[in-house]
């Protein structure tokens, strides 16, 4: 029995292995233009911690060791899409996830 747990183990990291994107760095980060991961994608650049305008995103992921803060208003303004508020959403290192609205800019922190 042992034997058997080991191989499946090892079958899940190897497909695991698979699924990630590549960079040379091991870190990436995307935004899809459609939901779970779909549509046009859309680099994120990990480097830059200032707030980045896009064009409309409905999903991302984030394969990195930063957060990526994703926001429903330009220029990084929090709210719900064209009002004020404290809503944004956080894309966290090494998750994926759809946004509840179309965002329109981003933070790396």
């Amino acid at each position: 029995m042992r034997p058997a747990l080991i191989a499946g183990g090892l079958a899940v990291l190897a497909s695991m292995a698979f699924a990630l994107p590549a960079s040379a760095s091991g870190e990436n980060a995307a935004f899809y233009s459609g939901s779970n991961l779909s549509g046009s994608k859309s680099p994120v650049d990990l480097a830059n911690g200032e707030c980045v305008n896009v064009a409309p995103v409905r999903s991302g992921i984030n394969i990195s060791s930063a957060d990526i803060e994703v926001f429903f208003n330009a220029d990084c303004k929090t709210g719900l899409p064209g009002r004020s508020g404290d809503t944004y959403y956080v894309l966290g290192s090494l998750h994926q996830g759809n946004f509840p609205f179309a965002a329109v800019s981003y933070r790396v922190r």
